[in-house]
């Protein structure tokens, strides 16, 4: 009887396994978790606030005289204008560069159309930043049908 007891208790630890201590990869979980908690409020990412529906040509005039000395227009063609002037895709960056050099205060107005593809609305985002403008503004008409 005691050897049949004995075998009983010895097969039941062989049943059970070997065990898991998940306790350390459960504390490395919470570390990422409130390192990403930490972290998220830092992080800047890219926004783009959306004009009002309501606006209306006046406003966006008014707009283009009073608040900045750089305007950029980007027709559905994919043509780029600095203040009323056509560049070529080559002059880009020396005309952004020299904008920056005489108005170095500047925030760029940029009237993108919305036919024009995302590309150059990138490609011109990037001679901004290489050229040393830190922020822009986007004007956005709304849709006529």
């Amino acid at each position: 009887m005691r050897l049949r007891r004995k075998r009983e208790r010895e097969q039941g630890a062989e049943d059970e396994g070997p065990s898991v201590n998940l306790t350390p990869l459960i504390d490395v979980v919470f570390v990422v978790l409130i390192m990403f908690i930490l972290i998220a409020p830092v992080l800047e990412i890219g926004k783009v606030e959306l004009a009002e529906a309501g606006a209306d040509a006046k406003d966006v005039a008014l707009l283009e005289k009073d608040d900045s000395p750089v305007t950029l227009h980007v027709e559905k063609d994919d043509s780029i204008f600095i203040n009323k002037m056509r560049v070529r895709d080559g002059e880009l960056d020396r005309v952004l560069r020299e904008a920056k050099r005489n108005y170095p205060k500047a925030k760029p107005l940029v009237f993108h159309d919305r036919k024009a593809s995302f590309g150059t609305y990138q490609r011109l985002k990037n001679a901004l930043e290489s050229a040393g403008f830190e922020e822009m503004d986007i004007v956005l008409s709304p849709s006529k049908k």
